[in-house]
């Protein structure tokens, strides 16, 4: 079979300073982790090179190719974790997110910062400390992983409501809002830790780009939320006081 074995876009700004790569030296090592992840899976590669603030790796598999959005973190990575991006985007082996997370941990200040809305987020509330939260459940099930900020969200208009969004996490500034109908005492602590780790997970979970209904809560991030200790009583608590959180919101 012959084949282009890939195509190549770029999504970031050009670098400013005196240390910043020339657009040549970019798009070589782009050819050639391209051109590496082509010959690992033997089909065509699009792939994209970004500077994402919060997805590192996400793709979407076509007929007969692969589309690939990396950050500019990957070009040159070593052959084990261009295997690893071969393996999660191209073969569906969700293990090796352990890999690829291992090397982000390890780039991180590669990854733009962003100030925006730090100023407006208040984890402690009256009830419920939600940073402390926060860390808890990070080093509990995520080995620290989880990088967000987190603070309580802005209570909305006093209007008659048939559903409510507990809780948000936004990929491109890295925050989770948890709606403040929660910081009460008449609301369980695991109840608001279950939803605080749900929003965590959509970092470990984003959703697919590219055309057609997105799916937020795909098998596998199901999957992983099971793992909650306190899981099915959540749930059964979510159920049985709906309507007082609604009569909140």
């Amino acid at each position: 079979m012959t084949f282009a074995p890939f195509q190549l876009s770029f999504a970031f700004p050009t670098w400013v300073g005196a240390a910043a790569p020339r657009r040549e030296a970019l798009v070589a090592s782009a050819e050639d982790l391209a051109r590496r992840i082509s010959g690992d899976l033997g089909v065509p590669v699009r792939l994209a090179v970004t500077d994402n603030r919060s997805t590192m790796v996400s793709f979407r598999r076509a007929p007969g190719a692969l589309r690939l959005r990396v950050h500019h973190m990957f070009l040159n990575a070593p052959d084990h974790v261009v295997r690893a991006i071969s393996d999660y985007a191209g073969r569906g082996r969700s293990g090796a997110g352990l890999a690829l997370d291992d090397y982000i941990r390890g780039r991180q200040p590669l990854i733009r910062e962003t100030g925006r809305g730090a100023a407006r987020l208040q984890a402690r509330g009256r009830c419920f400390d939600l940073l402390a939260i926060f860390n808890a459940l990070n080093a509990a099930h995520f080995q620290g992983g989880i990088r967000a900020k987190i603070g309580w969200g802005r209570m909305p208009s006093r209007r008659r409501r048939k559903s409510i969004r507990l809780g948000v996490y936004d990929h491109q500034t890295r925050e989770i809002r948890i709606h403040p109908a929660l910081d009460r005492p008449e609301v369980p602590a695991y109840f608001v830790r279950f939803i605080v780790f749900h929003e965590m997970l959509h970092q470990l979970f984003p959703s697919p780009t590219g055309k057609g209904r997105r799916n937020h809560h795909p098998r596998a991030f199901r999957d992983r939320e099971k793992a909650f200790p306190q899981y099915e009583t959540a749930l059964q608590w979510e159920k049985e006081n709906l309507r007082l959180l609604l009569r909140r919101a």
